[in-house]
Parts: C-alpha cells; structure tokens; sequence
C-alpha cells in the first residue's frame, strides 16, 4: 500500500496533464469553428496532434536515456506549455497544426516518463493494483478533459493560457516529489513488421481503431456543430464517447477471454457499423438522443484496440511482447495521423454524416478481413489475459506485460 501512495505523485501529474493536453484537442476545433477555419483545416489539427505524438513515442525513450526521467519530463512539459500559449499569439490554421504537433509530442512524452517510472517501482505483489488505478485515473482524466470546453471559452486567451497553466503544474508533482529517479530502461527496438507477424487481423484492428477514437475525437466538434449541439452539449457528447468505452471494458474483457477473439473483434465490428448509423439517425431525435448514440459509439468502438493488442499477444512469446506493444502503438499512431484529416475533409465534400460512413467502412472492412484470416489459422490454444491497454506511449507494454501473463 506504501508503494501505491507514493504513485501518487505520479498520478496527480496524469491528471494535469490529461486536463491540459487532452482539452485542447476539443477546444482547438470549437475556436477553428469560432474563427472560420475550414472543416480540413480542423482535421489537419487533430492529424498533427498524433503526428506530434508519434514523434514523441519514438524520441522520449532516447531523451529519457541521455537525461534522466525527470528532465525529460520537464522538456516534454516544456514543449506542451508553449504550444498551448503560442495559440494565442496568431489565427492561422496552419501555425496552430504546427503547435499542435508540439503538443503531441508533449503527451506521448510525458507518459512514456511515467510510465517507465511505474514500471520501475511496482513489485510483482502491486503491479496488478496499480496499473488498475492508473487506467482509472487515466480514464477518468481524459473524460473530464472532454467536458473542460464547457466552461471555456473558444478562441479566448483565458482559456489557452489556463490549459497552459494546468500543463505546467503537471511539472510539480513529478519534479518535487522526495522519490529517487529510476534507472532508464533499454529503448525497445521499435519493428512495425512484428505485430503483422504475429497478427495481421491485430494489425488491421488497431488501424480502425485508430480511424474510429482519432476521427471522433478531434472532428467530433464539428459535427456536433453541424447537427446543431451547443458548446456545453458538444463537451457532453465528446464525453459520452469516453463514458461508453470505459464502460466497455469489462464486458468485453470477459467476452474476449471467453470466445475467440477473431470473432469478438468481428461481432464488434459488426456492432460498430449499427452503431454508426445510430449516431447517424439520432441527430434529428434531441440532445439526449445524440448523447445515448455517443456512448452507444464509444461502447462499441473503444475495446477494439485492447482486443486486437490481446489477439496479436495470444501468438508472441514473452520476450516479444514489449516490442509488440510498441509496434501495435506504431500502426495506431499511423491510423491517427491521417483519419483526422480525411474524415474533416468527407464532411466538408458530402456533409457531417460522412464522418460516421467513413468510420462504418472501416469497420466493414475489419469484418470481411477478420472472415478472411479465420480461414488462415486456428485460434492459439494458450491465450494471454484480456487487459484494457492505454494508447499512451511505445513502452506501455512494459507495465502491461506481467498483467497479461497473469502475474
């Protein structure tokens, strides 16, 4: 128990920095709407932020050998702060995508610190307990980061520099804390080539999963906009999403620990396409007719990577699998970086329903591929344990990694 007090630090710092990172995300597209940006140039800030964020899954392991964990923190924080001010400083579209890449980079920087530094402290006794309260506090963060647009105003200074604030103070518990600093783990050798050896029906699950999460939540804005939702009702229908996920997790952990994976991926697939034209349908039946769409989508939607990272565990070894994580992550940020874009630019050809085709297809595809690659191979009699994996940083399969070994 001592031990998981003294992640407290650790996860105060989560908090802020969700608050900070994962707000912008959604009051960016509310102040591109306010300040006449085009529906690409929208996504084109949210396909950045994960541009962002692949660049820093892939250099904060090297920073964090060459200065340690918490200067590595404090640069990653650094780069978050001033890409959070430098929006108040001009309007153009395309130095805010800039901005946004240094955010993004903030973020997979920062967890890959914190990550690394639980990993280091947890024994085999806590290490199922306190990765658990990490994914709640992770969880519950990123859905207050939803709701934080709607008391903040859309392209108002106050409100940058107030996110700002939160990503600085996200320095504090971190750097005063009385802890000693880890030693810095080996950089996991990063080999895309892996996860689709292991799995290419992991591989294509992540991709969707990716076009799913990163479309909805950084476009997501817009088409609240378009069906006609407020600024406080589109902070509750983002949040909606999030809720639904999170709620997903155990049913579909059973499910996908129960059944074959193949064909829990391939029902949730199938699940997915309804649930999109749910949303769809739903935009002319009232606020809490969207709402309940929303969670339906996240419900729906969310557990597909974890499923998909648990299939592609089921056939590696154990000395694979921190590799593996970072590759699933690699073919995820992948996804992310273009989903953004091309979805805003679906809503801005053919209107906002386009947002959820495009999502529908991707799933459509999910089912048929997962049919095809069940006639490949049969499904791997030993299995690794179902775990919720956070899409946080290439060396979160470290603290994952006992947890799906069932140690």
């Amino acid at each position: 128990m001592r031990t998981i007090i003294s992640f407290a630090a650790l996860f105060l710092s989560v908090v802020l920095l969700q608050l900070s990172t994962g707000g912008v995300g959604p009051l960016d597209a509310i102040s591109g709407l306010t300040l006449g940006f085009s529906t690409g140039q929208i996504g084109l800030l949210g396909s950045s932020h994960f541009l962002g964020f692949f660049i820093g899954c892939w250099w904060a392991p090297r920073l964090m050998g060459n200065v340690g964990h918490s200067r590595a923190f404090a640069v990653c924080t650094a780069m978050g702060a001033m890409g959070l001010i430098g929006h108040t400083l001009t309007e153009s579209p395309y130095v805010w995508a800039l901005l946004r890449v240094a955010s993004g980079t903030c973020v997979a920087g920062c967890y890959t610190v914190i990550e690394a530094w639980m990993n280091a402290k947890v024994t085999n006794e806590n290490r199922g307990r306190a990765t658990g309260i990490y994914r709640i506090v992770d969880m519950s963060a990123s859905l207050s980061a939803q709701l934080i647009i709607a008391v903040l105003p859309p392209a108002s200074y106050v409100s940058y520099n107030l996110l700002a604030i939160l990503c600085c103070a996200a320095l504090l518990p971190l750097t005063l804390t009385r802890a000693s600093q880890p030693e810095t783990p080996d950089t996991p050798r990063l080999r895309p080539r892996l996860a689709w050896h292991c799995s290419p029906l992991a591989v294509a699950g992540v991709i969707v999963a990716a076009l799913s999460s990163a479309s909805f939540r950084m476009v997501g804005p817009v088409y609240g906009q378009e069906v006609g939702l407020g600024i406080d009702q589109i902070a509750f229908f983002l949040a909606s999403f999030v809720l639904g996920g999170a709620l997903a997790q155990y049913p579909m952990g059973w499910l996908a620990d129960k059944y074959d994976r193949r064909w829990v991926l391939i029902w949730l697939s199938a699940v997915a396409v309804l649930s999109c034209g749910i949303t769809m349908a739903a935009s002319g039946t009232g606020t809490i007719g969207v709402m309940l769409a929303a969670g339906f989508f996240g419900f729906t939607t969310f557990p597909i990577f974890s499923v998909s990272a648990a299939h592609a565990n089921d056939f590696a070894t154990t000395e694979q699998r921190v590799e593996l994580s970072a590759a699933l992550m690699f073919w995820y940020a992948l996804g992310a970086i273009a989903s953004p874009y091309v979805s805003s630019s679906l809503i801005e050809l053919y209107g906002p329903g386009a947002l959820f085709a495009f999502v529908a297809l991707g799933h459509v595809f999910l089912i048929v591929f997962g049919l095809t690659r069940m006639r490949a191979r049969p499904a791997p009699e030993d299995r690794t344990h179902y775990v919720y994996s956070p899409r946080t940083s290439f060396t979160i399969g470290r603290l994952l990694k006992r947890s799906r070994e069932g140690q």
